[in-house]
């Protein structure tokens, strides 16, 4: 009430001019005075040692309403007597526009309404000039007009809309958010910036400090689980709240954040299930579901099997998409072993709140019942496998062994069996349907097979479809029924000049068969070649035998190949025994026993060739012959010239094989087109088996030539010559080139096996 009354007072005296006319004088002693004071007691005028003026300041209320300009003040010089001769001047912020002043009284005036939060105050500069001299009369002097705040500005908050959220179940007291606004008016003038925060909405759940604005929870044991969301308003008012003052209003939505307050809880305390015998390890059964009053991962549940007689049979896993228990087959069902179950279940929360304990345990309990259907199964064989032994010298017909399977079922069908043929394609075994029993059909050879694998089926004669398989691995038992043999073929060699007992061989043998022990052979010569014999068997006792000589000096002439032939028997029973030979062949050595000359099998024995070998190579030595012996056959055919040069001459057809020429080489011994056009015969072309005239003149000795009748190119015959054939000459041959060489001599040869 008591600023009220101020600001009345205030805006009274500013409405009257006089009031605000401040100037002020300086005396001598300092003393301060008005302008227009008057004198003492006496009535006397005072007067100034020194007349000058300075300026306070200026007050101007913001947000003038009236019609008029706003009287702002009055300036006044100790110098203006009245007379008129004093003008004032005002420069500065807003001078000419928002002030104007009255040159000759100095009164100030303000042309609009202003604003304080736009501008709290204006400097401005004041003068006294000599109006007709505009010679200052005292110097410039400054002022300052501020500009008085009124509550015209609301509060306003810093957002439109807060977000805020808190825990569920806190206790009373607790921070849940601060809000915050601002008031343009001046905080330094008055209480229209003095702020006070105040609850419109949101009671009796939170409360606001009315200095501070920050928002507090009000009540104990709010629960999410009963209401999540709040909106509170806030009002924020000025005047330090009082009655006449302005506000402002925000929303806060506030959130009650979930905590694991609440336990999971079954909705039932028992649940029934069936799952049939034939479901598969890991099979779901089904599912369970308990609730709980949170979110989130306060609501997370474990589920465990904790009791129970399936224990071993069944299990139970989280869900954790869904937060359900899913009951799983943990082993092979049995329908007729049996039948039903029953599961004791518990489910707790995977984070436990320990503030909360004390409300009880954060478990439940619930049990579970579990029906096992009956189907019908396939037969079961006794074993997964079974593994056989049967003698490779048994008759056919001879049982290995059996194989049992039964129905699990309560009907017991009885149970038909068979071998699967495709694991038995020779059909070597037989089954007793009836029984089970597996019996050769035909003997065996272990050495041909050592295992036999077969699949033995089981089906249910009341339901064929039912059916099951058995591995069966028979093995067949080694018996001694193969004689050792050598190891090799074994051929070597013995020089001429050998001496007695000298080891030209070392030999081993082999055996099919597979003794438990072992091999154990024994050698010696054959008893028909121990009479006279020209070598030794010495056994070694180590399942090797040596080859020597039993007497000294072997002919190459006499005999050049001997035959050995060598007993080999084995140790078991019964005994098998073979005869196998070695080939000696006799060479011719030096006298460190180094063979110097053999035959060839010899020799490529010597360096580790056999007879095979050697044959081996032969025929690839004459194959690859005769490719080249063919493939030059048929490059000189494609040189040869055809004899058949044209189809529709049939002259060209014709070979004379009593022509002169050149003999086997002349393959051009004439011109055919001669024959065909013998005037045609160009005069200058030369015969290409006969050398030019020019070149070889003819010899002297030849006598003329009769020429022959009826032929252009006279006789070509020697019979008609004038000169008899022992007196031609025919060395000039010789001259005509290699054509005529063969010629020349043979009738040269001829004369000189005369004169000889």
């Amino acid at each position: 009430m008591r600023t009220q009354l101020l600001l009345l007072l205030w805006v009274a005296l500013c409405l009257h001019g006089d009031a605000v006319a401040f100037f002020f004088g300086r005396t001598a002693g300092g003393a301060l005075a008005g302008s227009t004071g008057q004198g003492g007691g006496d009535g006397a005028a005072l007067r100034r040692s020194k007349r000058g003026w300075m300026w306070n300041h200026f007050f101007l209320l913001e947000e003038y309403t009236g019609t008029d300009y706003q009287y702002v003040g009055k300036l006044h010089s100790d110098q203006d007597r009245g007379d008129g001769s004093v003008k004032y001047v005002l420069n500065g912020d807003g001078a000419g526009t928002l002030f104007l002043i009255d040159e000759n009284s100095g009164d100030i005036h303000a042309t609009k309404r202003l604003d304080r939060e736009e501008k709290a105050y204006y400097t401005l500069r004041a003068q006294a000039v000599n109006k007709f001299t505009n010679h200052p009369l005292e110097p410039e002097s400054e002022f300052i007009i501020k500009i008085h705040d009124i509550n015209d500005n609301e509060p306003k908050f810093s957002k439109e809309v807060y977000t805020a959220s808190v825990p569920e179940m806190v206790e009373v007291g607790t921070n849940v958010a601060q809000v915050t606004a601002t008031d343009a008016d001046d905080p330094t003038y008055g209480n229209s910036a003095r702020l006070v925060y105040s609850i419109l909405q949101g009671q009796p759940y939170f409360s606001v400090e009315p200095d501070t604005g920050v928002i507090r929870t009000a009540l104990p044991n709010m629960n999410r689980e009963n209401r999540e969301h709040f909106q509170v308003v806030i009002q924020a008012k000025d005047m330090a709240g009082q009655m006449g003052g302005l506000s402002g209003t925000t929303t806060v939505n506030i959130t009650l954040s979930d905590v694991n307050d609440n336990p999971p809880r079954f909705p039932q305390s028992v649940y029934q299930f069936s799952v049939l015998e034939s479901a598969g390890t890991g099979s779901p059964v089904g599912r369970i579901k308990a609730t709980d009053a949170d979110i989130g991962v306060n609501a997370e549940m474990d589920y465990n099997v904790i009791g129970g007689d399936g224990l071993d049979a069944f299990d139970i896993v989280t869900d954790r998409a869904t937060q359900e228990g899913v009951l799983t087959v943990k082993k092979p069902l049995n329908f007729e072993r049996k039948s039903a179950y029953v599961l004791k279940v518990q489910v707790e929360n995977t984070r436990p709140d320990p503030r909360f304990s004390a409300a009880g345990p954060f478990r439940d309990t619930a049990t579970l019942k579990v029906t096992v259907e009956d189907v019908d199964e396939p037969p079961v064989f006794e074993r997964d496998g079974y593994v056989m032994e049967v003698k490779e010298d048994a008759d056919a017909g001879t049982t290995v062994g059996s194989v049992s399977a039964a129905d699990p079922d309560t009907s017991r069908s009885l149970i038909r069996y068979s071998i699967d043929r495709r694991t038995d394609m020779d059909r070597l075994f037989n089954i007793h349907p009836g029984n089970g029993t597996i019996f050769t059909l035909r003997p065996l050879d272990r050495e041909e097979t050592a295992w036999h694998n077969i699949s033995v089926t089981a089906t249910e004669f009341s339901n064929p479809r039912q059916l099951s398989r058995v591995r069966v691995f028979i093995r067949v038992l080694d018996v001694n029924d193969n004689a050792p043999t050598f190891a090799t073929v074994y051929e070597t060699f013995v020089c001429e000049n050998a001496k007695p007992a000298q080891r030209i061989q070392t030999v081993s043998a082999t055996d099919a068969d597979e003794p438990k022990g072992g091999h154990r052979f024994f050698f010696s010569l054959a008893p028909e070649a121990s009479v006279k014999a020209n070598f030794t068997v010495k056994d070694n006792r180590d399942n090797t035998a040596g080859i020597l000589t039993r007497r000294s000096g072997f002919s190459r002439a006499q005999k050049s190949v001997y035959l050995v032939p060598v007993v080999i028997s084995d140790g078991e029973f019964p005994m098998q025994s073979s005869t196998s030979t070695l080939t000696v062949r006799v060479c011719s050595c030096d006298r460190h026993g180094n063979m110097k000359a053999c035959s060839a099998e010899a020799y490529a024995l010597s360096a580790g060739l056999s007879t095979g070998a050697l044959v081996a190579i032969l025929l690839c030595v004459i194959i690859l012959l005769m490719i080249v012996v063919l493939f030059a056959a048929l490059r000189r055919q494609k040189k040869k010239e055809p004899l058949i040069i044209s189809k529709e001459d049939v002259r060209d057809n014709v070979v004379s094989y009593n022509d002169e020429g050149g003999g086997e080489e002349d393959t051009q011994a004439f011109d055919i087109g001669t024959l065909r056009n013998p005037e045609a015969t160009e005069d200058g072309k030369q015969r290409r088996d006969i050398i030019p005239e020019t070149l070889y003149p003819p010899a002297a000795a030849r006598g003329p030539r009769r020429p022959g009748a009826g032929s252009v190119a006279h006789s070509l015959s020697s019979l008609e010559s004038a000169v008899a054939d022992g007196d031609q000459d025919y060395n000039y041959l010789s001259d005509w080139g290699p054509r005529f060489k063969k010629l020349a001599d043979m009738y040269g040869g001829e004369d000189s096996d005369r004169d000889s």
